[in-house]
């Protein structure tokens, strides 16, 4: 979860099994572990809702159901291998000296552990919200010792706890710790120390626990060079096979999240990406240490913020990656993507692009999204392919395949739509989304061309109050990209001051249903008294609209430019 820096490396592929194919059956190195886990998935704000100083949290806290055998089952055939189990522990913790964890905690985490592994399936369990509820005070002379004995004496129970269990069972140490009150070199320092005592209480806690795969995090799970380095001398220095080191990925911060003008999935992304695995590979996998990216996703929260076509080429790039540079990677999900309700993906299709990059690549194109104003003459249409190593087979209408050179050509890596086959599915060119055409490779996922007919988007005047300001938008089948804010004088408006694109969602939100655009609170809490904020719509179509905001006193009114 940060925004990574660092020049794109060339990535070079290394030859590793495909998630499919039979794994040694009896898994015995940390490689061999590692790679029978490929791919895993997280039961995300499940036992980590255990937190937040309520004492009565429990895993149900935050919206999901209690798991149980069918669900393990449910998941495992999906074609997930192993699951995280992120655990906070504090809220259940007593004081010191003891520490000791509330046995009914202690008891329903193992019975969860025991229903994943009877599922044939592997388990990562951690110390999750613990993070950032203690150990981020760590960094405190003061509290320095008091913290490092409730880490210790919460990994001492749950070494206990689980010490005959099989090898299938992995620990990890920490979930994203770091501190950032002290120098880099401190904080590997104390990331050190902390991994250091884990292991050494996990090794000394006997049974299975001798030789128990053991999982070392970088400060922050971040993946710069710095980071990357300092773990691999802990690891050096702990001399034992049985570690591998993690890491989690949330892409390149500005499209993860849509700010800042990230709208697209860019080469300039891409190779963001592709030098995060290269340096993995580079410090760990090719000198015999085992990787787990034990979270990943976009971190739009699941409100689409990231538009749907370009999230699906990130989704796509990364497993590619996973899969080429024998990094094993486990799927973030906080219950948004899997309904754990119905056992059923809320978005079938983006869990298909996910779970097709384990074995194949799948094409894509410029755009997902075809746009024609309806108040102008149907031409042809154009989009770029993104073959990514397969080859073209087909531009389909439903099951109907189109005829190249009469219903569309393709020359190089351009494919045009025929504006007479535009005009048949455009019908009588009222604004929306009217059909979807396919764009079929030799393998992996079709690629989904949404055809839209649409007129330029009106705004109204309006007026609010200093908690939000509805903009009465007709949309007219266009969709909101982002939007820009700035001052007379050319500087930004609004928070992160250092863009003058703003965060969609958190500081503007598109209602197509009501054909609205709210400004949120958070977006009009900084924006200066009595100066006129000039607010620029970006529009998938192309189409740009201004719009003028001033907020006096609590009162905030919008006129159109």
């Amino acid at each position: 979860m940060r925004m990574l820096l660092a020049a794109p490396l060339a990535l070079t592929l290394l030859a590793v099994p495909a998630a499919t194919q039979a794994q040694d059956p009896e898994p015995q190195t940390a490689e061999e572990i590692v790679a029978a886990m490929q791919p895993g998935w997280n039961l995300g704000n499940s036992f980590d809702s255990m937190c937040c100083g309520d004492e009565n949290a429990d895993e149900t806290t935050w919206g999901n159901p209690r798991p149980d055998a069918n669900f393990f089952k449910s998941i495992h055939a999906e074609g997930f291998n192993s699951i995280r189990l992120p655990v906070s522990w504090n809220t259940h913790t007593g004081p010191a000296p003891d520490y000791e964890i509330d046995p009914k905690v202690m008891d329903r985490v193992q019975a969860v552990v025991d229903m994943a592994l009877a599922e044939g399936l592997y388990v990562m369990i951690n110390t999750h919200h613990d993070s950032w509820q203690y150990l981020n005070k760590f960094s405190d002379p003061a509290q320095h010792d008091a913290v490092l004995a409730q880490f210790d004496a919460t990994w001492v129970q749950i070494s206990e706890t689980f010490k005959d269990y099989p090898q299938e069972l992995v620990f990890e140490a920490m979930n994203e710790v770091g501190w950032n009150d002290v120098s880099t070199e401190e904080n590997h320092a104390l990331m050190a120390e902390l991994n250091t005592s884990f292991h050494e209480i996990v090794r000394n806690s006997g049974g299975d626990n001798d030789d128990r795969l053991l999982v070392l995090e970088t400060v922050h799970t971040n993946a710069a060079q710095e980071h990357l380095d300092a773990l691999a001398a802990e690891i050096e220095a702990l001399d034992d096979p049985m570690l591998a080191a993690t890491t989690h990925q949330y892409g390149y911060w500005p499209f993860s999240v849509n700010i800042a003008g990230g709208t697209k999935y860019t080469e300039e992304y891409q190779a963001i990406l592709e030098g995060d695995f290269q340096r993995q590979v580079d410090t760990f996998v090719s000198k015999g240490i085992p990787v787990i990216i034990g979270e990943y996703g976009l971190l739009d929260n699941y409100q689409r913020k990231v538009e749907r076509g370009e999230a699906l080429k990130f989704f796509e790039h990364f497993t590619y990656l996973a899969r080429t540079s024998g990094i094993t990677t486990m799927l973030w999900d906080n219950g948004t993507l899997y309904d754990r309700f119905t056992h059923r993906w809320r978005d079938q299709e983006e869990y298909e692009y996910t779970a097709s990059g384990w074995t194949t690549r799948s094409g894509t194109a410029s755009s997902d999204l075809v746009f024609v104003d309806s108040t102008d003459k149907v031409t042809d249409k154009s989009v770029t392919l993104n073959y990514n190593g397969l080859d073209f087979s087909g531009l389909y209408f439903g099951n109907t395949k189109l005829k190249e050179g009469k219903d569309y050509t393709l020359e190089g890596d351009t494919l045009t739509v025929k504006a007479k086959v535009l005009s048949r599915i455009l019908g009588d060119r009222a604004p929306g989304t009217k059909a979807q055409l396919e764009v079929r490779f030799s393998a992996g996922m079709p690629w989904k061309l949404n055809v839209i007919s649409y007129e330029n988007p009106v705004q109204e005047d309006a007026t609010g109050t200093a908690e939000s300001l509805f903009i009465p938008t007709q949309f007219n089948g266009d969709q909101l990209a982002t939007m820009e804010a700035v001052y007379a004088d050319g500087t930004g408006a609004g928070p992160h001051d250092w863009t003058t694109y703003k965060g969609f969602w958190d500081h503007f939100r598109p209602d197509y249903k009501n054909d609205t655009i709210q400004l949120t609170k958070d977006m009009l809490a900084e924006i200066d008294e009595g100066a006129p904020v000039t607010l620029t719509f970006y529009f998938w179509s192309g189409a740009v609209m201004e719009y003028t905001v001033t907020k006096n006193g609590d009162v905030v009114t919008g006129t159109v430019a």
